[in-house]
């Protein structure tokens, strides 16, 4: 039989399968119209033990995420790269069900996320672009850490420091990310010392303005690729409204057939071998998430913007089952990636960040 798109032998039990139902009394017209369908089958048809293995699996999984969901996320976390949601999904969609999460940090994570006493998951040094295994490592046997003189004696590579800087790993410290890394400069600048070497650095710190939450969001997403701070559309929200654009959780809500337009970060983008060329797209932003669909002629019109936007303006009409899905069917698309840069953003009362111990 043919399977995921590959041709098959089947054609050549035709004559065998026809013939052996005739000759049993069966209607030729009916033995043709059974191995029609037996051939039609065998293009998107699993065998009966495989989709017993797989259904096993999303029973388990659904269990899991059901009854353990810090657990969960935390074994997808660490199971990365897997292919179809990237971690800031999977956290994201943790936290909406009620995990707490914490950031990574120096004294506090190890390389792979890990439950604390508290159910809290705390993500893993792994999590930090270009952050190896060894230096993590490294950390794990030096700590604890109390300063950050502390941390200098662990003999770690600078690009280590300056990684854990990036990703405001080093709040247990009550450092955030724009001290720890004024003080790696500061190393940067220092005389070598040969009498002093392995004794802790001290440095004082300085009176460094605070950093504004939107530049701590588009460094988190550069560093980790997610924030626990706050979503990047939080701070687009005032001029989205302004102009007409809905939430993902209003257009859950909109009837059959309402206009809307709207804009989010791409989640995942899919176009199935079975859907004729269709693109379905879903995207999200500080309120949920929602489903894109784009026809085939629309995709050559807006190819660019589909495939490479990572955020996406989408304007047109709702789809909406008899069974509550909710689909944005798009009919005009443009990429406003460049809109994520989140510079000279205003900042609200209470969006100021403290240098505090830990950040969840």
């Amino acid at each position: 039989m043919a399977t995921f798109r590959h041709v098959g032998t089947i054609q050549t039990f035709f004559d065998r399968m026809v013939d052996g139902m005739t000759n049993r009394g069966y209607q030729r017209d009916f033995a043709e119209r059974c191995f029609r369908q037996i051939e039609g089958f065998g293009t998107y048809g699993f065998p009966e033990s495989h989709a017993a293995s797989f259904a096993l699996l999303v029973y388990v999984s659904a269990w899991l995420k059901c009854h353990h969901p810090a657990a969960f996320a935390c074994a997808l976390l660490n199971s990365q790269p897997m292919g179809f949601y990237a971690p800031a999904q999977i956290v994201s969609d943790a936290r909406t069900h009620g995990v707490s999460i914490r950031a990574p940090d120096a004294n506090l994570s190890t390389w792979d996320s890990l439950l604390e006493p508290d159910a809290t998951l705390r993500l893993g040094l792994r999590q930090i672009n270009g952050f190896r295994k060894d230096w993590a490592d490294t950390i794990t046997r030096a700590r604890p850490f109390q300063s950050f003189a502390d941390l200098t004696t662990a003999n770690l590579p600078h690009q280590a420091l300056v990684a854990l800087a990036d990703a405001d790993a080093l709040r247990s410290l009550n450092l955030d990310r724009r001290t720890a890394l004024w003080h790696i400069k500061a190393l940067d600048r220092a005389p070598a010392l040969p009498l002093f070497t392995g004794l802790p650095i001290m440095l004082r710190k300085p009176d460094l303005p605070t950093m504004p939450l939107p530049e701590h969001v588009k460094a988190d997403y550069q560093t980790t690729g997610l924030s626990l701070k706050a979503h990047p559309l939080r701070f687009l929200r005032p001029d989205l409204a302004q102009s007409g654009h809905i939430t993902c959780a209003e257009a859950n809500t909109l009837p059959n057939n309402a206009r809307f337009q709207i804009t989010g970060i791409v989640l995942v983008r899919q176009r199935p071998g079975s859907a004729n060329g269709v693109v379905f797209a879903t995207i999200e932003d500080e309120t949920g998430t929602a489903n894109v669909v784009v026809w085939p002629s629309l995709l050559e019109t807006y190819r660019s913007a589909v495939l490479g936007s990572a955020l996406l303006y989408i304007r047109g009409t709702i789809q909406r089952s008899p069974e509550g899905i909710t689909h944005l069917v798009a009919e005009h698309l443009e990429n406003h990636t460049a809109k994520l840069t989140l510079t000279d953003l205003p900042t609200t009362p209470g969006d100021e960040l403290p240098r505090s111990r830990d950040f969840r």
